[in-house]
């Protein structure tokens, strides 16, 4: 903390004398050097000033970030909310669309599974949107492939939700066999998978779903959109309940 401190004293310090820099014509050395040491004296008195400004950037770093993604989703919101290359459970007329963006070889992706079927569970207004984000290897591209072949045979999504379950939870690194395996214990028929495996469909399937994620900005797993926001990251299950409360009646706690 007090290294980088230090570092954001320093890089204050080289902004403002690099401002004094600038203006090389209309100081002379003396005066320059006068006001660099003005300056400094300052910032090493008041570091508070330090903090309320970085602050204050951090604020508006986030603020514009949100536009961005605020945007983004208006933008996309046929293929976010709508797609018909996605699985949606819970409840499709839903009042809230959460949407989760995952890798089966994601640790944190593991974790926050229980996430998802806890609000699917507690929440029956819910709509939720599973897309295959296979960003983490070739084992996670196999894995999504399957994927997206089981999804084509359950129109309902609660097989889907089952073989999801099995893969995502199980120890090991996903891959074609392990997803196979998983599909194969879920019931679903193998030949089927293994055909609609080289389909145009699932080609198409996971363009779309990476598409998307590079218009959303998106560099991590889990990542998802909950009405118009974007949140990346494992936040936990309060942190998600608020931000669905957020989108169904503008607050926290509806």
């Amino acid at each position: 903390m007090i290294a980088a401190f230090r570092v954001a004293l320093a890089a204050a310090v080289m902004v403002f004398t690099g401002v004094v820099a600038g203006h090389a014509q209309s100081f002379s050395s003396p005066q320059r050097s006068e006001i660099e040491k003005i300056v400094r004296d300052y910032l090493v008195a008041h570091p508070e000033v330090l903090q309320e400004a970085i602050a204050a950037l951090e604020k508006k770093q986030a603020a514009d970030e949100a536009e961005k993604h605020e945007a983004a989703v208006k933008d996309n919101a046929k293929e976010i909310f709508d797609s018909p290359r996605q699985v949606t459970v819970g409840n499709p007329q839903g009042d809230v669309t959460f949407v989760e963006f995952f890798d089966y070889n994601c640790g944190y992706c593991k974790r926050a599974m229980s996430d998802m079927f806890d609000l699917i569970k507690s929440d029956p207004k819910l709509k939720v949107v599973l897309k295959e984000f296979p960003v983490l290897g070739p084992g996670s591209v196999e894995a999504a492939r399957v994927a997206v072949a089981v999804r084509m045979q359950d129109k309902t999504g609660k097989k889907y939700l089952d073989f999801h379950q099995k893969l995502l939870g199980g120890r090991g690194q996903a891959d074609k066999a392990r997803a196979l395996a998983a599909a194969k214990e879920a019931g679903f028929d193998m030949a089927k998978i293994e055909k609609d495996m080289a389909s145009d469909e699932v080609r198409a399937s996971l363009e779309e779903s990476l598409k998307l994620a590079e218009k959303l900005g998106l560099n991590g797993t889990p990542s998802y959109v909950i009405g118009q926001n974007v949140v990346v990251g494992a936040v936990g299950l309060d942190a998600l309940k608020e931000k669905i409360n957020t989108a169904r009646c503008g607050k926290a706690a509806c």
